[in-house]
């Protein structure tokens, strides 16, 4: 047995049209997702507290999946009659049957961080069981640490973390960065994020690593200061969230921002210098770690 996998072109007017028409019209599933993803032009959707919900792309793929003997032309047709919209832009793939378990978990090894910190999926043996290994498996939150972006905020918080200092970690995804603060011996660590799904998957990392990390949502974060301030999320975020993460950020505390290219680091990092002195910036491939010590 077998799927044929169906993708739409769409723009921001017509995608949830043409993803909940393909429902009714039987696919067995259907997503909308960002047609510039991992590229230059890849536009970041995020909603922060107070703000509404955020939207979609301007520039998407509507992705359905079919039985393998679906008449697709007649499909398309009968979508065209549903929604008015015709001459869709589109591609088909077959999908073959397969373990689904495992193929999944073949594409997802352990990440050496460096020799002492390693990110372990818990399906595989820790490669060296003397490091601090995170057990972390592929989740719906953000924070696998394969991404350049996590990789430069853990390798940061091993040369940085010292015993007993609190930690937020702000937009804490999976909890990654939170929980590894907390092996390497912070005190209070405290993650947030605005997405409930990121706090259920940080709760449950946390408990699968024996650490007393708390997580909450934005609108729920107790007041107070940190000694040490982590927020791995988007640059456009970061910039509207400058004044928050220094009242966050206890006198002559430290920061750390990730989630930012190149091109954009000189603008975040000119944002930041009116609360912290900043230092220079820390480069993995396209991605660049910001750090600072307030003021």
């Amino acid at each position: 047995m077998g799927w044929i996998s169906l993708k739409i072109e769409a723009q921001d007017n017509n995608a949830e049209l043409l993803s909940d028409s393909l429902m009714e019209l039987g696919a067995l599933s259907a997503s909308i997702e960002d047609a510039n993803a991992e590229t230059p032009d890849e536009q970041p959707i995020f909603g922060e507290p107070g703000d509404p919900p955020p939207g979609i792309w301007q520039q998407n793929v509507v992705s359905a999946l079919l039985e393998e003997d679906a008449d697709v032309a007649a499909l398309l047709q009968e979508l065209s009659a549903a929604t008015g919209i015709a001459d869709f832009r589109y591609s088909t793939e077959t999908i073959a049957e397969q373990d689904w378990v495992r193929a999944t978990q073949s594409q997802f090894e352990p990440i050496r961080i460096r020799d002492d910190l390693w990110i372990v999926p818990s399906w595989h043996d820790a490669p060296n069981p003397d490091a601090l290994n995170i057990v972390l498996d592929p989740g719906l939150a953000f924070g696998t640490g394969s991404h350049p972006t996590t990789h430069l905020c853990l390798s940061w918080l091993s040369d940085t973390v010292t015993p007993d200092i609190s930690v937020l970690d702000y937009g804490c995804g999976s909890g990654i960065l939170a929980i590894a603060a907390r092996k390497l011996g912070a005190g209070k660590v405290i993650g947030v994020d605005i997405d409930a799904q990121a706090i259920q998957s940080s709760v449950y990392n946390a408990e699968q690593n024996q650490t007393d990390a708390s997580f909450y949502l934005a609108n729920d974060l107790p007041s107070g200061q940190f000694d040490m301030v982590v927020a791995n999320i988007l640059s456009s975020a970061l910039s509207v969230l400058a004044p928050a993460l220094a009242r966050s950020t206890s006198p002559s505390g430290k920061i750390a921002l990730s989630g930012i290219l190149r091109e954009q680091a000189e603008q975040v990092s000119a944002i930041y210098q009116e609360w912290f002195d900043m230092n220079p910036p820390t480069f993995m491939d396209s991605w660049v770690l910001l750090t600072g010590s307030r003021r």
